[in-house]
């Protein structure tokens, strides 16, 4: 295991150097078309060898049943090649290189602004291999305007923001001269993609998603029975809110109860993130209050604004884990602030759909004991391989079912937040539905558009962003109901306390979830579908 971690960290540097392992934070590794290839060949050698090794212990088979699911899964998108397809393969590893390092401080300035100064170097090659690889037969226009906008931000991200985060001047100035051919380099890949004619399809296909279900998710059904336990679970919830909705607003119509709800929000963008930190921290009390879960040693949550790159592309808050390699456990919540050029109805759009009742349960799903505690506490694994591989079909999954469990415990006390917490639920049974409908296309963007604001509470234009979501990133979206159900599914046999189940699942990493359940019961676990 520690052979193929060598092999693994030596292929994907931008990966390894944001789990904290040391040794890869000056380079942004290879991304020509001979690269990728030999990578895709020598992952079906690792897999080979690895699925014939025996293991001594239980711990030992998750380990290698983990590997062989995360290698089955690249192998399997081999046939899905993303560095054809999106511009994104190569420039989400650029920017997540320079802006986490100075987000998470880790190391003294002196060696944090050498390394990003060296990966600026490769920036313009990675980007000259991004329009040498990109097939126009195989790129798909969504994907490459997806890309194109966050192209754009590239000159002020590399020149500007990554500058600014520098407390030295002298180190400053250097890193912002070095960003100058970095930043040329996004003005002609800019240019590029504005001309770049295609004709692909960003739809995965039943085949490929089932796949992926299947092998690399562990989950032992595909994407047919996939939509149906969506569909299922959103009419249940659609039952639950009604009964809500007659406490919130008279009626049984939970869509206008929420709307009425989402008039309540923070007036600024900066006043939302100010109310967020300070939901977090009633969040955490409540949570160490019940002792429902053990605390990290030194674990600490900021909450600041989303990074400007991520902006253009991301319309919901998101969290940045602390580096599992290294000692740090201190975590980001970011605040979904929207791009400078939004129009203030779009931000007040954006207000609307970040409420105050809608605040405590994506404080939970965030923070405590949703994201944060889980990948805070799940770093002390003395198990390396856990700490470097995880799905978001536990990691979502996780944040979700927390949500439920606080409520069971009481945390969303009035009608409103009850109504909202089970808005952010019947939201993830709605992606489930969407996103398996548009990769079996069996629904078009607009129909999935219109889905997502008239069976959850999204306004059209976060609706638009959900769903340009889901067409770039398929499987991901139904990660988080379908992970909560299991992890209810497997609490239900669990013989022990509730916070021996959170403490122990939880802890074992962020694993498949037929792995999950054997690090929860042991040698015993059996899949009950």
């Amino acid at each position: 295991m520690d052979e193929f971690l060598k092999w693994y960290f030596s292929h994907h540097p931008v990966v390894a150097g944001f789990l904290g392992a040391e040794g890869y934070d000056h380079t942004l590794g290879d991304f020509t078309a001979s690269a990728f290839t030999l990578r895709e060949q020598e992952q079906a050698r690792w897999l080979e060898r690895l699925s014939a090794a025996e293991s001594a212990s239980l711990d030992d088979a998750i380990d290698r049943d983990l590997v062989c699911s995360q290698l089955r899964g690249s192998i399997a998108l081999a046939s899905w090649p993303e560095w054809r397809r999106d511009p994104a393969a190569y420039l989400s590893p650029i920017f997540n290189s320079m802006y986490t390092p100075l987000q998470r401080r880790l190391k003294p300035e002196s060696e944090l602004v050498p390394a990003a100064i060296s990966r600026l170097a490769e920036v313009p090659g990675v980007l000259a291999a991004c329009r040498a690889n990109l097939d126009p037969d195989l790129a798909a226009p969504l994907l490459v305007q997806r890309g194109l906008g966050q192209a754009r931000t590239g000159r002020n991200f590399l020149t500007r923001t990554i500058p600014g985060m520098v407390e030295d001047p002298e180190l400053r100035a250097k890193l912002a001269a070095a960003a100058e051919p970095a930043a040329e380099a996004f003005d002609q890949l800019v240019a590029f993609l504005e001309a770049f004619q295609c004709g692909g399809t960003w739809r995965m296909g039943e085949r490929l998603y089932s796949t992926l279900l299947r092998e690399r998710e562990l989950l032992g059904y595909g994407a047919a029975e996939l939509h149906e336990k969506g569909t299922v679970a959103w009419a249940e919830l659609d039952a639950r809110m009604r009964e809500v909705a007659v406490r919130v607003n008279g009626t049984e119509d939970w869509r206008a109860a929420m709307e009425s709800l989402m008039d309540d929000h923070p007036p600024t963008l900066a006043d939302m993130r100010a109310e967020y930190e300070a939901e977090t921290q009633r969040a955490r009390e409540f949570v160490r209050e019940r002792d429902l879960v053990t605390f990290a040693d030194g674990e600490e949550c900021h909450v600041l604004p989303s990074a400007e790159y991520t902006r253009p592309i991301l319309s919901v808050a998101h969290y940045l884990a602390p580096p599992p390699l290294a000692g740090s456990r201190t975590g980001v919540f970011f605040v979904p602030y929207t791009p400078d050029d939004f129009t203030p109805e779009q931000v007040r759009q954006r207000l609307r759909t970040n409420s105050r009742a809608q605040m405590p349960s994506i404080a939970v799903h965030e923070a405590y004991p949703g994201h944060h505690w889980h990948l805070s506490y799940m770093a002390g694994n003395p198990r390396t391989v856990r700490k470097v591989f995880r799905t978001s079909y536990f990691t979502e999954g996780w944040a979700l079912y927390v949500e439920k469990l606080l409520h069971e415990q009481g945390y969303f006390d009035t009608p409103a937040t009850e109504l909202a917490h089970l808005d952010c639920r019947i939201f993830r049974a709605a992606r489930i539905v969407v996103d398996t409908a548009l990769h079996c296309e069996d629904m078009s963007i607009e129909e999935a558009e219109t889905f997502m604001a008239t069976k959850a509470s999204l306004s059209p234009g976060t609706a638009q962003g959900e769903v340009n979501r889901y067409c770039a990133w398929p499987t991901q979206a139904p990660s988080y109901l379908t992970g909560a159900i299991e992890i209810d599914r497997i609490r239900a046999s669990f013989q022990g306390s509730l916070k021996e189940f959170h403490d122990k699942i939880a802890g074992s990493g962020g694993l498949p979830l037929g792995l999950a359940e054997k690090a929860a019961h042991g040698e015993g676990a059996r899949r009950t579908e």
